[in-house]
């Protein structure tokens, strides 16, 4: 079955970086797109980043310029760079595939296209 961990959460202060890793068993990345989700407290899930299986990259308006989402298919393993962070950056960070082949650009972020999540990695970001 699909397993998706995440790792390299962390707490930082304003304007510094963190590099997350979802590490995925189960499946092959690069056959389904995947994306990056967070979840603030009292707060919905909202994407940040997601990547179709050829590698095009869609990402949220209030991250655009700071983060990065790339994959290694050799590792299995789908990353998202985050630099510039603030504090407003603060949430739980999931990782998620979908059973699509193929999504919309605007559906890479769309929390409703995607049926399998990691656990979930921890930002905290200090003013």
């Amino acid at each position: 079955q699909v397993q998706l961990v995440e790792s390299g959460g962390g707490s930082v202060q304003a304007g510094g970086s963190l590099r997350l890793s979802c590490l995925a068993s189960g499946y092959t990345i690069s056959r389904r797109p995947m994306g990056w989700f967070r979840q603030a407290p009292g707060k919905e899930r909202e994407g940040v980043a997601g990547r179709d299986r050829f590698g095009a990259t869609y990402y949220a308006e209030s991250v655009k310029g700071r983060f990065t989402i790339s994959a290694d298919n050799a590792e299995n393993s789908l990353y998202l760079q985050m630099n510039s962070l603030k504090p407003e950056d603060t949430a739980m960070y999931y990782c998620a595939t979908t059973p699509y082949d193929s999504l919309s650009y605007s559906d890479l972020i769309q929390p409703s296209q995607y049926d399998s999540w990691g656990q979930g990695t921890q930002v905290t970001v200090s003013s």
